[in-house]
């Protein structure tokens, strides 16, 4: 597959280090001297300086010839132009734009983006799938990363196990003797910096971080079984007022009319622009490194506590200063791919990565065959991916334990006819089947290759 991607910052380079790494031809682009020599000398890629809407310099990244065209730079207006022209003077298959500003998004101004006035294939709104990732952290608090399929009724859930965890030292094909109604399967474990696909013979270590798929209404339960029976957070700081917090804080308003929520703005305009937005919020005006705020936000009563500024180590240290407060949980925004682990190492375990949130939801439209979903974990390290089965699928009319396909991929669900189906040795995987399974990176291909059986279905 040939890619054009408008954007070499943090997202751009974590597009095309995904993609180049697979072998597509990657093309990147950016006004930025300095990021296009970093990117091609650290990837197998072409780099072009330039405007990314401009036709001159899409026609030397080769975007007569593309499938793709990626629009991740810092301006949505950029990247909605730069699909435009792609559309009207390259034909371009596919044209995926990152569009930041919520006023583009609004439900009444749904059409702007429709074939006929701004031809965008995909629309992707960082902010709003950061914010929805943080929701679903505070509703399910014992984990450290969710993220839904099949319109969410199978949810794949990262959980910390830690040394009271009941199900340590036990193999995991005895989970299912010992909980038999349970519809959860443990998919992946990240172990001493080393994320692999458990046999059914393995067991769970005190510090793993393990991955389950589970039903939606099993979610609670199977963490309660890892040790993790938390109340969803009621009492709620978040460091930060930008769209992300913003859009956190008005979404709790709705949702959860018992939620106390408050927020920390350093910026006095932008402090009394939210204050104007929301109703029952208290907007503080203050860093979210200041001591005297977080004691008059009450932080040390705080079920968890949210920084979502716009840098890392002011997230990380307001997090490890409101733990020293009192703060029951803490959930950071990290953008930096090298941050993660330097956190988890400090104690914050619950974070959320934009970067990989993005990168994931493209991935879904790059990744061949009959893919619905896509969600990149433990920073690249592999996928949960949801496929549809055709009929001429190897995965197709033989019981799992027949299959010799799964070395470093694991099935979590399977969705027939709407029901959500516990993966055994017996079961049998029909055409039309929906699949949710885990995949380590370098087998994606082979996930690839079984969901994509012939031109004509494409």
């Amino acid at each position: 597959m040939k890619v054009v991607i408008c954007g070499a910052g943090q997202v751009g380079f974590g597009i095309a280090e995904r993609l180049a790494a697979e072998q597509n031809d990657v093309s990147v682009i950016d006004t930025s001297p300095r990021l296009i020599q970093a990117i091609t000398d650290t990837l197998d890629v072409r780099g072009f300086v330039g405007h990314g809407s401009h036709p001159d310099v899409l026609a030397r990244a080769g975007l007569e010839a593309a499938d793709m065209l990626i629009a991740v730079t810092l301006h949505d207006e950029v990247n909605m132009v730069a699909c435009q022209v792609g559309h009207a003077l390259f034909d371009v298959p596919t044209k995926i734009a990152r569009v930041r500003a919520q006023s583009y998004l609004q439900g009444h101004w749904r059409d702007l983006f429709s074939r006929d006035h701004l031809p965008i294939d995909v629309v992707i709104s960082p902010e709003l799938e950061v914010g929805e990732m943080v929701l679903r952290r505070l509703s399910l608090p014992g984990a450290v990363d969710t993220v839904s399929f099949n319109d969410s009724n199978v949810v794949v859930v990262g959980v910390r196990c830690q040394e009271d965890c009941p199900v340590l030292d036990t193999p995991l094909r005895q989970l299912t003797d010992l909980f038999p109604d349970l519809r959860a399967v443990v998919v992946a474990v990240y172990r001493d910096g080393k994320t692999f696909v458990p046999r059914s013979t393995d067991s769970l270590l005190a510090g793993d971080l393990a991955y389950f798929a589970a039903h939606s209404d099993q979610v609670s339960r199977t963490l309660s079984i890892f040790g993790h029976d938390e109340p969803p957070a009621q009492r709620i700081v978040i460091g930060g007022g930008g769209n992300i917090g913003l859009y956190v804080a008005r979404e709790l308003e709705q949702r959860n009319p018992k939620a106390r929520v408050k927020i920390i703005e350093d910026s006095v305009p932008r402090a009394e622009e939210i204050a104007q937005q929301l109703s029952r919020t208290v907007v503080l005006r203050g860093s979210a490194l200041d001591r005297a705020i977080l004691e008059e936000a009450a932080v040390g009563d705080a079920d968890t506590m949210i920084a979502v500024t716009n840098d890392d180590r002011v997230n990380i240290l307001s997090c490890l200063l409101s733990r020293e407060l009192g703060a029951k949980r803490m959930l950071s925004l990290l953008n930096d791919p090298a941050y993660p682990a330097f956190a988890r190492g400090l104690g914050i375990d619950a974070y959320v990565n934009p970067r990989q949130i993005t990168v994931s939801k493209i991935l879904q439209y790059v990744r061949k065959g009959r893919i619905r979903g896509v969600h990149s974990l433990l920073n690249g390290d592999g996928e949960v991916i949801e496929a549809e089965a055709l009929e001429t699928s190897p995965l197709v009319g033989k019981p799992l334990r027949q299959l010799d396909l799964f070395d470093g991929m694991r099935i979590g669900a399977v969705i027939r006819a709407g029901r959500v189906l516990l993966p055994r040795g017996d079961t049998v995987i029909q055409a039309r089947d929906r699949v949710v399974m885990f995949a380590l990176a370098d087998k994606v291909k082979r996930v690839e290759q079984l969901f994509r059986v012939s031109l004509e279905f494409f």
